[in-house]
């Protein structure tokens, strides 16, 4: 195998060598855990990470209509794990978010909520392109002293109560304190751990693309519900040739929605035009690839074993229906390396059986509330019921008409 490894660690090693020990080994480079590896590494605590594809080609080079909408609270750690200042693209700031419900071809209802400006002291998040996020998180991981990068490789972890050994496919090994699982939502040191995973099928599948429309956006975001699933617009920065530009996360019933998705061009927008619910953009020109995601909810009846640690997709995945699923990841971050950089500051064993008690009890409940509020949204606004539908309409009425409200809802969405 190949190893790519922090400027700080020299690639010297041969087969059955062994590597450095460290604190905290990390399996998965996707954006959960590199920006953990990233943010611990900072603060001196000595970390591998391993992921079984090489990192470089994760960076298109072309716009692919992928974007990640980060709160507030995540920003700030993507700013103390020194990634968003490499962003190679400028973010959008989110500075308004219109909620509102209807039917496809229908102007939305006169029931609406509103996040203005006067809501927050700082833009609600920010919309972000995948293909800069990983720029980014890769040159962050390739200058980070106390960050040794293995990838792509493949390894077998073994745990036991003094700690865990770490032995690569190629015959390398080193021991580490602590694993921490950021595989993904089939994780396989889940699966080893024989942690239960409950899972919930919502029937819908999401299609991300990006638009190119008419008129500006004006940093303003869209969550129309439907009774097939929510429809999102999201803004994102321009380009020359494209300079307004947005987001889309359009969910629809399964099989409906692979058929949409390969619609041509000229009929595609005109469905988008469709589910909008009014005219402020104006005119849409897709751009750049469709993607297709089956949606489902599932968590992790635990969030530890002997030595390890779940974060982010191997411990929950929820509902994008509040764009909150990437966030609730960096949530865990934020919590897992408040609570190692402090443990490590007294001393303290990274791996022990206190501070992975610290971690869970500091994360699950909170994502379990998320993943419920996230699954009772759906299922509330994805049906046609006359009577639900007026309900739900007042409700969103309501809590536009009491400020302190809305406020509250947007700093538990910011993370803050």
């Amino acid at each position: 195998m190949v190893a790519s490894t922090a400027s700080a660690v020299h690639d010297t090693a041969s087969a059955g060598q062994m590597l450095p020990d460290v604190d905290v080994c990390i399996v998965g480079a996707g954006p959960v855990g590199a920006t953990l590896a990233c943010r611990l590494a900072k603060e001196g605590i000595t970390v591998a990470i391993i992921d079984r594809a090489d990192l470089p080609p994760m960076e298109h080079p072309d716009f692919d209509g992928r974007a990640y909408a980060i709160a507030a609270g995540p920003k700030k750690l993507l700013e103390e794990a020194g990634v968003w200042e490499v962003l190679p693209l400028e973010s959008c700031p989110i500075e308004d978010i219109l909620v509102t419900d209807g039917r496809p071809g229908e102007p939305a209802s006169s029931l609406f909520l509103e996040f203005t400006r006067d809501d927050a002291s700082q833009p609600f998040g920010w919309m972000v392109e995948a293909r800069a996020l990983r720029v980014a998180l890769n040159e962050t991981l390739h200058t980070q002293p106390n960050l040794t990068v293995l990838a792509p490789a493949e390894a077998t972890v073994e745990r036991q109560a003094d700690g865990a050994t770490v032995r690569l496919h190629d015959g390398r090994t080193f021991r580490a304190s602590v694993v921490v699982a950021a595989d993904g939502r089939k994780s396989r040191l889940r699966s080893q751990a024989g942690i239960p995973l409950t899972k919930l099928s919502y029937g819908q599948t999401a299609i991300v693309c990006a638009i190119a429309h008419e008129f500006p956006h004006d940093n303003g975001a869209l969550e129309h519900f439907l009774p097939a699933g929510p429809f999102a617009q999201l803004p994102m920065t321009g380009t020359e040739s494209h300079p307004y530009l947005s987001a889309i996360v359009w969910s629809d019933k399964d099989g409906v929605a692979e058929r949409f998705a390969a619609l041509p061009d000229e009929v595609f927008a005109r469905e988008i035009e469709r589910r909008m619910g009014n005219t402020r953009l104006g005119k849409v020109t897709p751009v750049g690839r469709r993607w297709t995601y089956p949606l489902s909810a599932q968590y992790a009846q635990r969030y530890t074993d002997t030595r390890l640690l779940l974060v982010g997709d191997a411990a929950h995945g929820i509902h994008p229906i509040a764009g909150q699923g990437l966030n609730l990841g960096f949530r865990d971050i934020i919590a897992l390396s408040d609570i190692m950089i402090t443990a490590h500051a007294k001393g303290e064993d990274l791996g022990g059986p206190a501070l992975l008690a610290r971690y869970q009890a500091r994360c699950r409940p909170a994502n379990m509330l998320m993943l419920a509020a996230t699954d009772t949204l759906d299922r509330l606004f994805s049906n046609n019921n006359p009577v639900i539908r007026l309900a739900r309409d007042l409700g969103i009425a309501g809590v536009n008409r009491f400020p302190k409200l809305r406020k509250a809802f947007v700093r538990h969405a910011m993370g803050i």
